[in-house]
This record gives C-alpha cells, sequence and structure tokens, in this order.
C-alpha cells in the first residue's frame, strides 16, 4: 500500500491509539490529534514515535489550524479517522444544556468540522478515506446517553451523505459502530453495570480496541475502493439488524 499521510482525532488513548499504531505500523504517516491530556499524549508519542497535535475538534478555526499544521509538517491528508468522543451521561430530565452540548459537539459537530477542512484536497487529487467511529448505542439507543445516542446516530447519517457527495471523486466514507470495548471510559462504568452488560454480548466479552483498528485498516486500504456509506458492526454480536 502506498504511504499516505492519516490523521486521527482522539489518536493517543483507547480506540484512538490502536488505530493510530496500526496506521502507522501500514506505513502511513500518522498525525494523532488529542484534546487536554498532555502528559498522556507525550507518553504515546514518545513511546509510539507518532506526532501528536492539540487542538479542539469542537471549534472549527481550531481544526483549520490544526490541519494547516499537520499538513505543513507531514503533507496533505488522504486518510482521516473521526474517533474523538465523550460521554456526560445522566438521564435527560437531569440533564443540563451543556450536557447534551458538549457531546454533540464534541463526538458529531467534530466530523463536520474535521471533514470540511479535509475534503476539498482530497477532491482534488481524486483520493481519500474517510473512517467515522459511531457506537452500538448509535444504533439501538442506550438509557441515560440521549446525547451520546443521537451524536453516534447523527454519525451514522452523515456518514451515509457525505459518502453519495465523495464517490465520484475517489473518496470513501465509512462508519464502524464499535460495541462496549475494554478502555477508560468503559472501565469507568460501575463494575455492577459492567458486569450486565458483557452478559449481553454473545462472544462473553469486552471487546478490544485492536479489534476497531483491524476494521478501519480493511476500510482505509486503497482496494477498499467500492465501499463505500457502509457501517462496519464490531460489538461481540451484542446488536444485530
Amino acid at each position: 500500500m502506498k504511504s499516505h499521510v492519516a490523521v486521527v482525532t482522539g489518536g493517543t488513548r483507547g480506540i484512538g491509539e490502536a488505530i493510530s499504531i496500526a496506521l502507522r505500523d501500514a506505513g502511513h504517516k500518522v498525525a494523532a490529534n488529542y484534546a487536554g491530556n498532555h502528559e498522556r499524549a507525550k507518553e504515546f508519542s514518545e513511546r509510539t514515535g507518532i506526532p501528536i497535535y492539540a487542538f479542539d475538534v469542537s471549534d472549527f478555526a481550531q481544526c483549520e489550524a490544526g490541519i494547516r499544521q499537520i499538513t505543513e509538517d507531514l503533507g496533505t491528508v488522504d486518510i482521516l479517522v473521526n474517533n474523538a468522543g465523550i460521554t456526560r451521561d445522566r438521564t435527560i430530565h437531569t440533564m443540563d444544556f451543556e450536557s447534551w452540548n458538549a457531546v454533540l459537539q464534541t463526538n458529531l459537530s467534530s466530523c463536520f468540522n474535521m471533514c470540511r477542512c479535509v475534503i476539498e484536497g482530497m477532491q482534488e487529487r481524486g483520493f481519500g478515506r474517510i473512517v467515522n467511529i459511531g457506537s452500538v448505542n448509535g444504533q439501538a439507543g442506550q438509557y441515560g446517553q440521549v446525547n451520546y445516542s443521537a451524536a453516534k446516530s447523527g454519525i451514522h447519517g452523515f456518514t451515509k451523505a457525505l459518502a453519495k457527495e465523495g464517490a465520484r471523486k475517489g473518496i470513501t466514507v465509512n462508519a464502524i459502530a464499535p460495541g462496549y470495548v475494554d478502555t477508560d471510559m468503559v472501565r469507568a462504568v460501575p463494575e455492577r453495570v459492567l458486569e450486565k452488560i458483557i452478559g449481553t454480548i454473545p462472544v462473553g466479552r469486552l471487546g478490544k480496541a485492536e479489534d476497531i483498528a483491524r476494521g478501519v485498516m480493511f476500510l482505509v486500504d486503497e482496494q477498499a475502493s467500492f465501499i463505500t456509506g457502509s457501517t462496519i458492526d464490531i460489538n461481540g454480536g451484542q446488536h444485530m439488524y
């Protein structure tokens, strides 16, 4: 496979870290974005050799500046993985607007921000690979996650619409809907709740970040040019439809 410049948002921890490393190992030049955990990001960069870029993907101006810097440092961006995400869980009758808005902006608006910053270059070059990380909870819903489920569901619709726009220009746009993956975010769930969740997964375990990274690598391959507008479910059989 030809080497490309790849950007992974939320790329220094959890699923994003596994994706960044998989892309690096495949020979791509990887830029890992992160928001605020400078110590963790520095450790990641020193350990992997992957350059890191701190900017808030919910802020369009910061995304523009971040992509401009990445382009100056590494070259034009051909692969984009929109992985950044946060949770602010609570039932709607106790949820404030800030908790709603923060999740929608970080998880969903970030996809527009980042895609808008790279799409014209991809169109001009006639090649692009965009993978958006959705969620099983964007498909099935989840109690106490109206904000997160709405944002992730929005990602799946965004993916299909953008796929139609990019198809004639050699740009594929796909999504992955992970189930529950063994990351810091999932491990923060109370143990008794996590045990119940694992009990609903037919394979009997949480996913691994590497499970999701393998899906990304399949979709960004140059030979995956006939796959666009699709969502790959990687959830251990927890949700099928």
